[in-house]
């Protein structure tokens, strides 16, 4: 799959109306592939942060986007996050695993405060899917 040139973004150092684009608040969603090969695709929050080229996304152990990533094994599930504001849109793709490590639950807890203006509500079953964003696009 190629991507068109004009919508192609460096995922490690995009742009600053991208970089900002991602800051704002927005609800996004979130592709990940089902053990069928089916698309699950859900809203979620999504934070970025370009530096570490990782998406996060928190959520329940318990949930199908979870279940999905973990399904897809030790090499990591292909994965997606999207959002959208009138003409302008963004995409992060690469590879995701959930992560369970408490240090990078509360990092992504942290990035999700700070992004949505919102402390999320304790879960003791919370894990975050992290995205190593391989390709990003969008026009912001």
């Amino acid at each position: 799959m190629t991507t068109h040139s004009g919508y192609a973004v460096n995922p490690g150092a995009p742009d600053a109306p991208y970089a900002a684009f991602w800051r704002e608040r927005h609800l996004c969603t979130l592709t990940t592939l089902r053990p069928d090969g089916g698309p699950h695709v859900v809203p979620v929050g999504v934070t970025y942060d370009p530096e570490a080229r990782l998406a996060r996304i928190i959520t329940n152990k318990t949930s199908a986007k979870a279940a999905n990533v973990l399904a897809a094994g030790p090499a990591g599930a292909r994965a997606a996050v999207c959002q959208v504001d009138g003409r302008r849109w963004a995409t992060l793709e690469g590879r995701a695993w959930v992560q369970t490590d408490p240090a990078r639950i509360a990092e992504a807890e942290r990035r999700y405060a700070e992004r949505y203006e919102r402390t999320p509500s304790p879960n003791p079953s919370r894990v975050v899917i992290e995205i190593e964003v391989e390709r990003a696009m969008g026009r912001a």
